[in-house]
């Protein structure tokens, strides 16, 4: 079977290159950016003002095959890739979840962004906090890494 999907925009954001890229929007605090809809996609931004953040999936573009086992940003042993958060990967689509700041005909203005100037956009959803909420949270071999994703920006793992 196959699927295609085609953008409905793309980012800008200050990182033109991968190297020295905030990994999450966590590590982004204060980057402004902006998603620039493509006018056919335009009515679709209705009523997404009245959200404070909104969930982002996007395209990889720049990432190029991928491996089962991967060391990721935040350690040092090697995990299954399904087990991080790795660009590299069978489909290369990526999430975030941004602030808004303002939506101004097909533009919705940014905040905390991670992502590569030129990344195409495959959807936006509204981010709703009780429709993700989980009873018991585990986070497997993260959680000793708790509170240091804030320091780690990108290498060359996008290559």
């Amino acid at each position: 079977m196959e699927i295609v999907y085609h953008p409905i925009g793309y980012i800008r954001s200050p990182f033109t290159d991968t190297a020295g890229m905030p990994i999450q929007p966590a590590g982004a605090s204060g980057v402004e950016g902006r998603i620039e809809v493509l006018p056919e996609y335009e009515e679709g931004l209705k009523d997404l003002s009245g959200f404070s953040h909104v969930i982002v999936l996007c395209h990889f573009h720049k990432a190029r095959g991928f491996e089962l086992s991967v060391v990721p940003f935040l350690d040092s042993a090697a995990r299954g890739l399904f087990a991080t958060r790795a660009p590299r990967r069978p489909n290369p689509i990526g999430f975030s979840v941004f602030g808004i700041s303002r939506i101004d005909g097909p533009t919705v203005y940014v905040k905390n962004v991670d992502m590569l100037d030129g990344t195409p956009i495959l959807d936006l959803k509204p981010y709703v906090p009780d429709f993700v909420e989980a009873d018991e949270i585990r986070l497997g071999w993260l959680e000793a890494h708790r509170g240091e994703v804030v320091r780690k920006v990108s290498d060359d793992r996008f290559k």
